[in-house]
């Protein structure tokens, strides 16, 4: 008997063949099976949605292709995990097969039966678990703020913020809270117990995973604990995905596309440093790891609720139903995130001290309208550093700008290092003489004399790590560290970490006490425990005071609280704990509320400033982009996408603005334009949204658009 399994393959919602497609199987498929299709002259794999014992209407048998094959060695993707995947596709207006398929490691897509079988036989060799008894875990001593936020965390049924001050320690109440949940009895047959525990980036992954896998390997066995990131080779992200999806890993420890991680006992979601923008994709599927973690949760609670469990409970209190908990944590939580617990809706459970009490940096700002002009590092500033490293503490400097200088610039005839392929310049890199765009990766050397007119004085303009390493070391020469050698300035960038295991060197090496100044972008200021540092330098801070951005504000108080936080984390050195902060603007209310650590006064003048605008929280936005051959075809494209949505549903509950191109309106020769939608409902926006969907694709084939490469709607944008 031949059965019509619907199966949705990787297609992006631009190309208008992102539905279900229909095939032909003599087998009758379980929803969620993994399978290898025909599409066309190739062979894609592709995830099994249903699987109906009778043809589609108006589809004969002979027009649809046989399934070519099963990858029968896997357990079948679970309907709460489809739930998933059809909640993001339609809320961030993708095409199913565009996010299931996404959310696969890369390599399955390549793989046959015959090859899944050998990986997996493989992967079983592999595995030494010989775990001890789960009751023989043990963790670190517990703080008062931390016993009552884990009691709080046990009975909550709200999603749950966690409000704890940078040192607060915030990690040992995600170790003590996956502990409870995997030493959770489960009834006989069900999946056993599984975390999910998210970071914004790949660079915070080597700590953290350290630290959990000398907590929970020694109790549940080698391999219980796996990463998936994009840092990871192919093969290293099958392994791991494998481990999480058979249920032989209890923790996974990832990125945003860990949001995606099948695992079938998931019972805690872990989101640290919540409002981090990198929670947000930026390109293929526009979603947010974090919401989409607090919708997950939901879902897995609620097929909880439904199914019977006569063993013992989650420790959600005696006689509770099992659920999902969802815990997000940040000592700068996102507005939104902050706005939801005000409202109710999340749990906020605060922990505003430091472990072992010690005290937060002491914010000093230097008025760079009083220092000798062109300085990096201010003297008041640069006579703080020396001393600090003569007493054998380590200092870090912050500046968001990678490279020696953001622009080559002739001063006889105003050429610039523009890069021939976007409306950018290319970036000066002096340690291999390179001028690099950092939108499109267009490289080229650094010409000996200006192009245009042969003037061999061609000087670098601004400031990047690069520089202001190879100054400080020209500083620090005659700096001597307390057992007489000399100060040693180091700096941790993307480019500094870009080859593999040169991050965890670098890390290893600052927390040696090898290095006494460390140089880097925002990666530095997040999630690392650096126990040395007493003092931390924020340069070039005002770029973000004055954007037009509506966000930098709140970017910038986290981006400087959260790096004034890697000061003083020994106690015993938190009294002496400074951050600097250069500005040219010290009486900006940002660093009144900054200088006070006041991150709840200044949520509630933000709050205050959106609500008066519409923004959000109080709103809902997105945002339809257009990339083409030129921008007239863009914005003409976008243009007629708003004149056609007359009459469209909750069209007068939408605000559709003019067609504008982005900030950075060309890269890699593709001229980019934008258009900003708005509605104060968001179920109105997600209709409206909907409803446009064919209209957009209709618009593609109109003659002013000839040209049109590609387009896409960002739903809740992190940057207009």
């Amino acid at each position: 008997m031949p059965y019509w399994p619907g199966v949705v393959i990787a297609t992006p919602a631009h190309s208008g063949v992102g539905g279900i497609l229909s095939y032909r199987s003599e087998l009758s498929l379980t929803p969620g099976t993994l399978v290898r299709v025909p599409l066309g002259a190739r062979e894609v794999l592709g995830v099994v949605w249903d699987c109906p014992s009778v043809p589609p209407e108006g589809l004969a048998e002979t027009q649809t292709k046989a399934v070519a094959g099963v990858l029968d060695g896997l357990p079948p993707l679970n309907e709460r995990w489809r739930q998933l995947v059809k909640f993001a596709a339609q809320y961030y207006q993708r095409s199913l097969g565009e996010v299931a398929l996404a959310a696969l490691p890369p390599q399955l897509r390549e793989l046959d039966h015959a090859q899944l079988a050998r990986r997996l036989k493989k992967r079983a060799k592999l595995l030494t678990a010989e775990p001890t008894a789960p009751e023989a875990l043990s963790g670190h001593d517990l703080s008062a703020e931390q016993a009552e936020a884990l009691a709080a965390l046990e009975g909550a049924s709200a999603p749950v913020l966690l409000y704890g001050a940078t040192g607060s320690g915030k990690t040992e109440v995600y170790l003590r809270a996956t502990q409870d949940v995997l030493q959770t009895a489960v009834p006989e047959g069900e999946a056993l117990t599984q975390v999910l525990v998210m970071v914004p980036e790949i660079n915070l992954t080597p700590q953290l995973e350290a630290r959990f896998r000398e907590r929970f390997e020694p109790a549940f066995g080698t391999g219980s604990v796996v990463c998936l990131h994009s840092g990871m080779t192919p093969a290293q992200r099958l392994s791991s995905w494998l481990a999480a999806h058979t249920g032989v890993a209890r923790i996974v420890l990832g990125t945003r596309m860990a949001v995606f991680a099948s695992l079938p006992g998931l019972r805690l979601i872990v989101v640290d440093e919540e409002h981090d923008p990198s929670y947000k994709s930026q390109e293929g599927a526009r979603y947010s790891a974090r919401d989409l973690a607090v919708y997950r949760a939901k879902v897995e609670t609620e097929a909880l609720a439904n199914v019977p469990h006569p063993g013992p409970l989650p420790p959600a209190g005696e006689g509770a139903t099992p659920r999902c908990q969802v815990l997000l944590g940040s000592a700068t939580p996102s507005l939104e995130t902050w706005h939801a617990a005000d409202q109710g809706r999340y749990l906020r459970l605060a922990m505003p001290g430091r472990i072992g009490g010690g005290a937060l940096p002491r914010l000093r700002l230097v008025d760079m309208n009083h220092q000798p002009k062109g300085t990096p590092v201010s003297p008041p500033l640069l006579a703080a550093m020396q001393e600090r490293i003569a007493r054998g503490e380590q200092c870090l400097v912050l500046l968001n700008r990678r490279g020696y200088a953001p622009v080559l610039s002739c001063d006889a005839c105003a050429w610039k290092s523009e890069c021939p392929n976007c409306s950018a310049f290319r970036v000066f890199h002096k340690l291999d003489r390179t001028l690099r765009c950092h939108h499109c990766g267009f490289t080229s050397r650094v010409p000996r004399a200006c192009p245009d007119c042969g003037n061999l004085d061609i000087a670098p303009v601004g400031r990047g790590t690069e520089q202001i390493e190879e100054q400080l070391t020209s500083l620090m020469l005659d700096v001597k560290r307390p057992d007489g050698g000399p100060a040693r300035v180091a700096r941790m960038d993307a480019d500094t970490t870009r080859t593999k295991g040169s991050l965890e060197q670098q890390l290893a090496a600052l927390h040696s006490g090898e290095v006494d100044v460390l140089v880097g972008t925002q990666m530095i200021a997040k999630g690392h425990d650096f126990r040395r540092i007493t003092l931390v330098a924020g340069l070039n801070a005002d770029s973000a005071l004055f954007a037009s951005d509506y966000r930098a504000p709140e970017r910038l108080f986290a981006l400087l609280m959260q790096a004034a936080g890697r000061a003083g984390r020994d106690a015993a050195q938190s009294a002496a704990s400074e951050m600097w902060v250069q500005t040219w603007h010290p009486t900006h209310p940002l660093f009144a509320a900054l200088k006070k650590h006041d991150y709840p006064g200044f949520a509630a003048g933000q709050l205050a400033d959106r609500e008066a605008a519409g923004m959000p929280p109080y709103g809902a936005q997105a945002l339809l982009r257009a990339d083409a051959r030129t921008q007239p075809a863009a914005q003409a494209f976008l243009t007629i996408a708003a004149e056609q949505a007359a009459g469209l549903p909750h069209r007068d509950d939408i605000t559709l603005y003019p067609a504008v191109p982005l900030t950075i309106q060309r890269v890699a020769n593709i001229e980019r334009a934008q258009m900003l939608v708005e509605s104060a409902s968001r179920s109105a926006l997600q209709r409206f949204l909907a409803a446009w969907q064919p209209v957009l694709h209709g618009c593609r084939s109109a003659p002013e658009a000839k040209g049109l490469v590609r387009w896409a709607v960002d739903v809740d944008p992190l940057s207009i």
